[in-house]
């Protein structure tokens, strides 16, 4: 497995991303999911990112028994900041410091370790300024609970402001063939230093072809999402199918070329690019770590770099899910 940074911690080139372990994407099997886990760190994927809100904590606990007996082998990364408390229909951006603090001694208690590797804000906080809710994640540094500190889904501005209080070593946010809002603000990334962690790198499965909306666990919210279904996933499917017969030209899988396409971006960014895609099964993560070894022609990326623009439909039905 190679090997990166995202601004001074050192992290495998691929990450994990653990929410469908939970929550989202179904039902999922607790047993097969620690399995994918152990799976992982045999890899070399080290990078292991989860959040509070996954499953109301289930993801964190869930991490954590992976990982118990391993935690020198892993970069543990883990987010706050979504307040579901009082149901998803009233869910809060917070960062009032209290609750970070709250917050981050929570996580510790369900992961089962004393300390975070890189601790995310998960969304800017709608009831605090983000010098406070950094300067108390600042606080979190000194007292050795975390290590480094991360913020997902922010604006150049903002990510400007959090940094002057404490350095950033991360930002994430979504980016795939279908999803780029964050080049705006990774000129600002590449003069801080600041690493890229794209989640949902293969547009949440679209990407590798192997959705079918009709046939989705009713718990999916893949199912009522606007890019998957209607008039709007129809006309998606002609990006799948792109990416479909590039990866026959090449003889790999189109969640190959998904990645690698993500991979490639990191020179032109000039940003270090994390992408932890999710998956519950041993197999599939082999088939994205096999990513890393796939480099795409310029035929390949001159079809591909055009998909974004044709893209139908909004990221979410709702206030979002990450």
């Amino acid at each position: 497995m190679q090997r990166t940074t995202l601004g001074s911690l050192d992290v495998s080139a691929q990450g994990l991303g653990c929410m469908g372990m939970s929550e989202y994407y179904g039902t999922s099997d607790w047993d097969t999911s620690i399995q994918t886990l152990h799976h992982a760190l045999e890899a070399g994927v080290t990078l292991l990112d989860t959040a509070d809100q996954y499953g109301a904590g289930h993801n964190e606990v869930l991490v954590g028994r992976g990982i118990a007996g391993r935690r020198d082998e892993v970069q543990l990364a883990t987010k706050f900041g979504i307040d579901r408390s009082s149901g998803d229909e009233n869910r809060v951006h917070r960062g009032d410091p209290p609750y970070v603090k709250r917050s981050c001694e929570a996580s510790l208690l369900r992961l089962g370790v004393d300390h975070i590797d890189l601790y995310y804000l998960h969304r800017p906080p709608q009831n605090a300024e983000i010098e406070e809710t950094v300067g108390a994640m600042a606080e979190l540094v000194t007292e050795g609970k975390v290590r480094h500190l991360g913020l997902s889904e922010v604006s150049a501005d903002l990510l400007r402001r959090a940094h002057a209080v404490h350095p950033i070593a991360a930002v994430q946010s979504e980016y795939s063939l279908w999803t780029r809002d964050v080049e705006q603000v990774t000129p600002t990334m590449a003069e801080l230093g600041i690493g890229l962690v794209p989640y949902a790198p293969l547009g949440r499965g679209f990407l590798t072809g192997s959705v079918n909306t009709e046939t989705l666990d009713p718990k999916d919210f893949r199912a009522r999402n606007p890019r998957f279904t209607g008039d709007a996933g129809a006309q998606n499917q002609v990006i799948a199918d792109t990416v479909r017969a590039i990866a026959e030209r090449l003889g790999v899988l189109p969640a190959q070329v998904a990645l690698a396409w993500v991979y490639a971006q990191a020179q032109r960014l000039g940003v270090s690019v994390v992408p932890i895609p999710g998956t519950r099964h041993a197999e599939r993560l082999d088939q994205n770590v096999a990513s890393l070894d796939v480099e795409l022609d310029a035929e390949a990326m001159e079809q591909l770099q055009p998909l974004s623009d044709m893209v139908q439909g909004g990221r979410y039905a709702d206030r979002g899910v990450r």
